[in-house]
């Protein structure tokens, strides 16, 4: 049975302004210009520059283009009187502002060919044959950009006989692949860490007494060395620790990861542009935001125009629809002119209030002195909402005096010295990584020795968040920092 019935409803739904808005705040300054760009590209009523006050230089360039139609409409014009038919010598026709003498100077580029085409290239050097060819070129296409070999060779074969219709055995996929291991650089084709670190020892002086037992060391006793059981190792080669440490420093000379060799050159770099710069003076904080992608806009005189004139003669059909067309476009870039303008107001005035609350911090730059602060903080100072600030904070650089980083690094969760004092978990982090850089690598501190240390200190911190402390810095356990 149907009813009907009125409800009341009270929902709350974002405008499209303040959706364009909330995707602009989280565009850093570096992609900021690229996306001022792309509005200006899809409406023809958005322009660079700033508003022109100057009517006389406008009437100028108006009274030019009407004294051009009245050249051109004038009956009496003639095309021929333009040209020019005497006998003019061509090289008064050009203008040359160089001489045999000057010195060139032309821009170098620099050219790479690709990890996978160096490969390539050498495989065309090596085998001739081109069953083999067709086989070393599926292999060298399942090779990651690291230079390790991502298939199975057992699976390669039933690969190689469905997609490319090519018979082959595993004993001949593993000759291949031999050659191929034989390649530059040194480990490509591996199929796992321990086979890349013998490829590129055994390439090595292997009359070498060192090299032998690396080479023993990789072969026989792989998992204690990546656990850095050095003592078992020892014990078991039977040598001195001193003769360990000559065949562990040729190891870790040894490259995991031979393909990045080659494909980190072809990477482009990633540079930081800041969104703020924080100067400090004396005790004054200065605060500058970082405007240099975010060109001045302006509605287009044109467009303006053209919008006045429509709204004048409303008549027919196409007049309606062309000044709906205008009006929507002005409408638009006025939106995202002021979206753009609230923008840098609001970064301005979360950057200004985590200033504030972190004040000793950006006046001394010692992180030690840095206040617990999370997102609602900052929300009840500025009055913005929590979504706001995150958004903000999650893509934001600032450049200050001692270095330049991310917004949200000065966000941290609170915890308690043995005053009772509400401290930053940055704070216990950056002591507890002080301690480890300054430990001794032959006896590294364990996370029990650690929790001691920082209880000395005056931060009671249960061993299982330094744990989770020690693993957020990409400290590894007290075994693995453990050098000879």
């Amino acid at each position: 049975m149907l009813n009907q019935k009125l409800q009341q409803r009270l929902l709350q739904k974002l405008s499209p302004q303040q959706i364009q808005l909330m995707k602009l705040i989280e565009i850093p300054a570096m992609s900021l210009e690229q996306r001022i760009k792309q509005e200006i590209e899809e409406n023809p009523a958005l322009e660079e520059g700033k508003e022109a006050d100057d009517s006389d230089e406008i009437q100028t360039d108006q009274d030019i283009d009407t004294t051009k139609d009245d050249v051109f409409n004038n009956e009496n014009f003639d095309l021929e009187d333009y040209y020019d038919n005497d006998d003019t010598p061509s090289y008064k026709l050009s203008s040359n502002n160089t001489s045999r003498d000057d010195e060139r100077k032309e821009i170098p580029f620099a050219s790479s060919i690709s990890f996978q085409d160096s490969l390539i290239s050498q495989l065309g050097m090596r085998i001739s044959d081109n069953h083999q060819y067709q086989i070393g070129l599926y292999i060298i296409g399942n090779i990651d950009d690291s230079g390790y070999l991502q298939r199975d060779v057992n699976a390669m074969v039933d690969d190689l006989a469905f997609t490319l219709n090519i018979t082959a055995t595993v004993e001949e996929i593993l000759a291949i692949l031999k050659v191929i291991q034989d390649f530059e650089p040194l480990g490509v084709g591996a199929r796992n860490l321990q086979e890349c670190l013998l490829i590129q020892l055994k390439k090595q002086d292997v009359k070498k007494e060192a090299v032998k037992n690396a080479i023993k060391i990789i072969e026989k006793f792989f998992n204690e060395f990546i656990k850095k059981r050095y003592d078992q190792i020892s014990k078991r080669i039977n040598i001195e620790e001193n003769i360990l440490k000559e065949a562990i420093d040729i190891i870790l000379k040894l490259n995991p990861k031979p393909g990045n060799s080659m494909t980190e050159v072809n990477k482009t770099e990633q540079y930081i542009i800041p969104d703020f710069t924080v100067y400090c003076n004396d005790g004054n904080i200065e605060l500058l935001l970082n405007a240099s992608n975010a060109p001045e806009l302006r509605v287009s005189k044109t467009y303006s125009e053209m919008l006045d004139n429509y709204a004048k003669n409303k008549e027919g059909i196409q007049k309606k629809e062309a000044l709906l067309f205008v009006k929507q476009k002005i409408d638009s870039a006025k939106t995202f002119i002021d979206s753009i303008k609230q923008r840098q107001e609001t970064l301005l005035i979360t950057m200004d209030a985590i200033i504030d609350y972190q004040r000793k911090y950006f006046l001394t730059g010692d992180e030690t002195t840095l206040r617990p602060m999370i997102l609602k903080d900052i929300s009840n100072k500025i009055g913005l909402d929590i979504s706001t600030i995150s958004r903000v904070a999650n893509s934001k650089y600032v450049q200050t005096p001692y270095g330049t980083f991310l917004l949200k690094s000065f966000f941290s969760e609170t915890t308690q010295n043995d005053q009772g004092e509400e401290i930053s978990t940055r704070e216990v982090k950056k002591i507890l990584q002080e301690i480890v850089e300054n430990e001794d690598k032959k006896k590294p501190v364990t996370d029990d020795k650690l929790m001691k240390v920082l209880k000395e200190k005056g931060y009671n911190v249960a061993r299982r968040t330094i744990a989770k402390y020690r693993e957020t810095l990409g400290i590894p356990v007290a075994r693995l920092r453990k050098e000879l």
